[in-house]
């Protein structure tokens, strides 16, 4: 064995221990956690037992045949375009999800003036209840993009993505104890343009986009919650077979290297790369605009699919929610202690 790979192996046993403590900080390691499902191998990540360091396994908590069944189920909703009944069938359905988590749940109901015409909408919100009045949020849009004449299913966008936060939210379900951050699970309404380009209806007072994250950081301004609202991680387009994720740079730096950090950590250094990721719009813009430090996970420019029909099924894949589920679940303790290191709190 070379040094370096002494030294990645060395690099990741460290960054399993920084995984347990979290876990054993959120309760997840508790001998009788609620919900938990049957031990799946970890992705990329030895699962064997350490006797010297560790009488038992780390349990693998992230089930990415669980995520890749949340998919599934989306699609089979049809189209999800926001004030239809496929997404109100939808919206049910992650409700019922996260309330079978033991999750308190609440819907953000609002009307949108759309190129379309006014459309109610609603975000969709779960908290874990923290020890302190400082949030973090994990995010993902739930609509899908309007086509005229063309069945588009969205897998990798959204389904993905939402399928990912559902299994994030039952780990995170299973809590014994508070964290010390209170975490919100937030689904957002009208990401998509209904116009077909982004910006082919907007203008500068109304914008034809990320109508639901748009409605929320307005409302973090006006409640006034803006300051305890420590960080928000968006998950979007996440989930493709060939998953590789660039950074983005309008996101907030000091989050985005928390992040590829765990990534690599891990062993996912083919996933979490040092290159650009374009964007040109994503619903982590109003959190920044308000004054929200923001991160977009997010593969895009190099995803064949984007907005196209055969964005279905066979192109994401239960691994690769399980490395974005695994990364963002193992940086919260990370988070958690960036934002609590100015209170004298740990």
């Amino acid at each position: 064995m070379t040094h370096g790979e002494l030294r990645d192996k060395s690099r990741r046993k460290t960054t399993l221990i920084r995984v347990c403590a979290f876990m054993l900080l959120v309760g997840v390691c508790a001998a009788c956690p609620k919900n938990q499902a049957p031990r799946q191998p970890r992705v990329g990540v030895s699962n064997d037992p350490q006797p010297a360091a560790r009488p038992t396994p780390i349990p693998t908590a992230f089930n990415g045949e669980r995520a890749m069944e949340h998919a599934r189920k989306q699609l089979d909703f049809g189209p999800r375009p926001p004030d239809t009944p496929q997404l109100d069938k939808t919206r049910a359905y992650i409700v019922n999800e996260l309330k079978s988590y033991g999750l308190a749940v609440s819907l953000d109901e609002f009307t949108a003036d759309t190129p379309q015409g006014k459309k109610k909408m609603a975000n969709i919100v779960a908290e874990i209840t923290g020890e302190t009045k400082k949030s973090i949020l994990i995010a993902s849009h739930y609509d899908t993009k309007f086509y005229k004449d063309m069945r588009f299913l969205g897998a990798n966008d959204p389904a993905s993505s939402v399928a990912t936060l559902l299994e994030i939210g039952r780990v995170l379900g299973s809590l014994q104890e508070k964290p010390k951050v209170t975490v919100k699970l937030v689904f957002f309404d009208g990401e998509e343009a209904f116009c077909e380009g982004w910006d082919d209806c907007s203008n500068e007072q109304r914008p034809d986009n990320t109508y639901g994250s748009r409605h929320y950081a307005s409302q973090l301004r006006e409640k006034n919650e803006v300051e305890n609202t420590g960080a928000l991680i968006l998950l979007d387009m996440m989930g493709y077979k060939k998953l590789e994720l660039g950074r983005d740079p309008s996101s907030t730096r000091w989050l985005q290297d928390i992040i590829w950090a765990t990534g690599r950590e891990l062993g996912y250094k083919e996933v979490f790369l040092d290159r650009e990721e374009g964007v040109g719009g994503d619903d982590h813009e109003p959190f920044l605009q308000a004054g929200v430090d923001a991160v977009d996970l997010i593969q895009l420019t190099s995803y064949p699919y984007w907005h196209k029909a055969d964005d279905t099924l066979d192109k994401i894949s239960a691994r690769s929610m399980k490395i974005v589920g695994d990364t963002v679940l193992a940086s919260l303790l990370k988070i958690q202690a960036h934002l609590l290191k100015d209170t004298g709190q740990k």
